[in-house]
């Protein structure tokens, strides 16, 4: 039995729901998953649809006959996934741990559905960790003179790896606009949820000295502009005036981590979506 993921966005009209199940009716396949938003302020209609059928199925042919019968009809922009491949995800790491051990973690227990051909870093810190698990691990350093040959043999190796996806697990660099270019709304950032009232290297200390209430963590893929991208997973945790700054950390971390995996798992698993740099998440 192979499986198939599709996801549409296109202008709202009648009629798109009942071609698109017919499409997949004819083919012999059994629809075990549809949802569907419209935006209607921008009259922008949205489907996740999961298909299973009882034979292997030619993906090229599939989505060449959906082109031809279906999309094109109604100007859709979409995408159809197999799930006989996994995809090939790439982890780019500076020191910090906490995310890369949760996310190796949850790699090696099968909770991620995908491949890690390599693990990329501007540091050494961590090439015991991926050691451990594995994984080839590629230190790169970047400094303010490397930037740009750093970035071409980043690319080179994401290239040479067929990495489809990449998850910067607490990477402390910006990101090329390069390499966000050659993978738009397919790079997920993580950072706490701070920012811009309390950015620096020393969030938490700045939030302690104000009294925050709650801090949180954001997920979401990366844009040249920093920090500004599509969100894809959010959560937050009560602060009270009993909390040292050490907890406030740990507690950020935790909600990082947390966080990030959601975000992952959400890509891997096809169920975001997104449009005029917001995401529409089937969950």
């Amino acid at each position: 039995m192979s499986k198939i993921t599709l996801l549409i966005h296109c202008p709202d009209t009648s009629g798109i729901i009942a071609h698109v199940t017919s499409f997949f009716y004819k083919k012999q396949g059994n629809i075990i998953y549809i949802d569907q938003y419209v935006d209607v302020e921008n009259t922008v209609f949205f489907m996740r649809l999961e298909c299973e059928f009882n034979a292997e199925t030619n993906i090229s042919a599939t989505k060449e006959e959906f082109k031809e019968t279906v999309a094109e009809k109604y100007n859709m922009a979409w995408e159809m996934y197999s799930d006989n491949t996994l995809p090939r995800m790439a982890v780019f790491v500076s020191k910090y741990d906490h995310c890369l051990y949760d996310i190796l973690s949850r790699y090696k227990s099968n909770e991620l559905k995908v491949f890690i051909p390599l693990i990329i870093s501007n540091h050494k810190d961590l090439e015991q960790v991926a050691q451990n698990f594995g994984i080839p691990f590629h230190h790169i350093p970047v400094t303010a003179q490397t930037k740009e040959k750093a970035a071409e043999i980043q690319l080179e190796l994401l290239q040479k790896e067929k990495v489809d996806f990449i998850v910067l697990a607490r990477y402390m660099q910006i990101i090329p606009k390069s390499l966000i270019a050659c993978f738009p709304n397919r790079i997920i950032n993580i950072h706490h949820s701070f920012l811009p009232a309390f950015a620096g290297a020393k969030p938490y200390h700045l939030a302690y000295k104000r009294g925050v209430k709650i801090i949180g963590a954001t997920s979401h893929y990366v844009t040249e502009e920093l920090d500004a991208g599509p969100i894809i997973e959010q959560d937050i945790t009560r602060i009270s005036h009993s909390h040292s700054i050490k907890d406030l950390i740990l507690k950020g971390r935790d909600l990082e981590k947390i966080v990030l995996a959601k975000g992952v798992k959400y890509h891997i698993e096809r169920k975001t979506l997104v449009f005029n740099n917001k995401t529409i998440v089937f969950i």
